[in-house]
């Protein structure tokens, strides 16, 4: 930790929702913050001619001009080219209840919970009464569990999870079922043969030589790093050479997992 970190203690970071977690009668008072921050470089679209940025404009399709926001109002499409205009009065007066609460219905164990169900995950930060917070904090720590509930985002529910965390509480959008592929219905997956004796012992060897803990620092984003280097060299000036990947080689399926094998031990050897 620098001195500069020492003195000013931990940086606030800003939240975009306040409400409370309900469950029953018990209100804890909690803000919301983004707790992932991805890695993106914001590109502008430019006239290649003089390098100056492209201007989008609000234009009425049916008159050529421009709009003002004022004007503009959300429409449903009920047919082709058919619009049903909905005013922003009548979707506040549908708002759920969970606009500004977090409504726990009950706790479970994250253990059933299928992963493909996971969106987003969000920290929950205590708003006027950090006791409530840190009871809540402490309870689901002890008993392994996570309130499972609803919260409305950017006028959409989602069901949640509220669960403790490195000495904090989170929250995590869901996925709804209908939402997510069934794999069943899907007929390329229905054809599938099932695999031969050796190349599965090969591709079980090939599992075990290479299992090993999940440590998530060994894995870096070279995309990003690539595209902050380019943006690096382009500003002093130099030239970038573009150079077209090599094709990987095809192999018939029992020398790739041969192959692979020999190339493993190797590395450890």
């Amino acid at each position: 930790m620098s001195e500069e970190e020492q003195e000013t203690g931990p940086v606030p970071h800003k939240a975009f929702w306040t409400g409370s977690i309900s469950i029953g009668l018990v209100n804890v008072p909690v803000r919301l913050m983004v707790m992932v921050h991805e890695h993106k470089v914001a590109f502008r679209q430019l006239h290649r001619k003089d390098g100056q940025p492209i201007h989008y404009k609000r234009v009425c399709g049916a008159e050529e001009t421009e709009v003002a926001w004022e004007e503009i109002v959300k429409g449903y499409e009920v047919r082709k080219g058919e619009y049903l205009m909905i005013e922003k009065g009548e979707l506040d007066a549908i708002r759920p209840e969970s606009d500004r609460r977090i409504r726990i219905d009950r706790f479970i164990n994250l253990a059933g919970v299928d992963p493909v169900s996971f969106d987003r995950t969000y920290l929950l930060i205590p708003d006027e009464h950090p006791d409530a917070y840190a009871l809540l904090r402490e309870a689901l720590r002890r008993k392994g569990r996570a309130g499972i509930g609803r919260i409305t985002l950017r006028m959409r529910e989602y069901p949640a999870l509220v669960q403790e965390y490195r000495d904090a509480l989170i929250l995590r959008t869901l996925h709804y079922p209908d939402e997510i592929t069934d794999t069943a219905l899907v007929e390329e997956l229905a054809y599938i043969p099932a695999p031969g004796k050796k190349e599965l012992a090969l591709a079980e060897r090939i599992i075990d030589d290479l299992t090993g803990e999940l440590d998530l620092t060994e894995y870096h984003d070279t995309y990003h790093e690539r595209i902050m280097d380019l943006i690096e060299k382009k500003m002093k000036g130099g030239t970038v050479h573009v150079e077209e990947p090599e094709a990987a080689e095809a192999m018939e399926l029992v020398s790739a997992l041969e192959e692979t094998l020999a190339r493993i031990g190797e590395a450890k050897g």
